[in-house]
């Protein structure tokens, strides 16, 4: 696994700006990749996708919307990049909470509306299509079910998409002030899944609203390529000293985040004022 990298910038606004460009100079490297078989005969060719993984939170929202007015959009194409969900909010498709729903407000609608992205390279996470009245009377064990399904049925995508064993490459973190990211909180089970085979799991009764939600492992999100982790602010201080501090701790979930090739820690000053 690689080395966790730390940057510092002056302010939140300057992390999202730097992640932005960042991550459609990563985006337009990657598909101009070239690669062969060994035969040198053989003409090098183009990759032919590149897989990108978002979560939801305030630092991601804020890099989606710098993204939007670069430049360097207009330079990709968007026909063979694939959007999918590290984890997101287990509600109705056009509510406000879900991570999907404000990555499409902010950056991907309109490349859709433009023609320039396919609709079928957004790779969304199952929604409660369910009405406020019954999910407000439903039972844990239905809707454990349901998360359940909505988890399986999101692994099933991966592996239709990637193959057997689903990679990204690149992942955009954020993480909360108790340290969890995705939706792997401390002092729930989900963090603890190790098998690697198992690529999503359904979240019930999170501390932070809304209470159900679907997330990608900590196996599956630590096989992506390149992961950036964006933390700003005072209140992560805290939780940023006890990641650093120490690895694989399920009491600070954010310290299982990783990457194959590079991981990279955006951050702010007052964030990182207790390492």
């Amino acid at each position: 696994m690689a080395n966790r990298k730390l940057e510092v910038y002056k302010d939140a606004q300057t992390v999202a700006q730097a992640a932005a460009q960042r991550t459609l100079l990563a985006i337009l490297d990657g598909l101009s990749e070239c690669g062969g078989n060994g035969n040198a005969e053989t003409k090098q060719v183009r990759r032919e996708r590149y897989d990108v993984a978002l979560t939801g939170g305030s630092d991601i929202l804020r890099a989606l919307t710098y993204m939007a007015s670069n430049p360097l959009v207009d330079a990709i194409d968007w026909s063979r990049v694939h959007f999918w969900w590290g984890d997101d909010r287990f509600v109705a498709a056009t509510d406000e909470d879900r991570s999907s729903w404000q990555a499409r407000e902010r950056f991907l609608n309109a490349l859709v509306d433009d023609g320039r992205l396919p609709e079928s390279n957004i790779h969304e996470m199952a929604v409660d299509t369910r009405t406020p009245e019954q999910v407000a009377a439903a039972s844990d064990d239905e809707n454990d079910e349901l998360l359940a399904k909505a988890a399986a049925d999101y692994e099933a995508k991966l592996k239709r998409g990637l193959g057997d064993e689903p990679t990204m490459d690149l992942l955009i973190l954020g993480m909360g002030p108790d340290g969890h990211f995705a939706s792997l909180f401390p002092g729930h089970k989900q963090i603890k899944v190790s098998d690697p085979a198992r690529l999503a799991v359904g979240v019930s009764h999170s501390p932070k609203m809304p209470p159900l939600r679907i997330s990608m492992t900590a196996p599956m999100l630590a096989r992506t390529r390149r992961t950036w982790m964006l933390t700003c602010g005072a209140g992560k201080a805290d939780a940023t000293a006890h990641v650093f501090a120490q690895a694989d701790n399920p009491a600070y979930p954010a310290s299982f985040a990783t990457g194959t090739d590079e991981f990279v820690w955006f951050t702010t000053p007052d964030a990182v004022a207790e390492l």
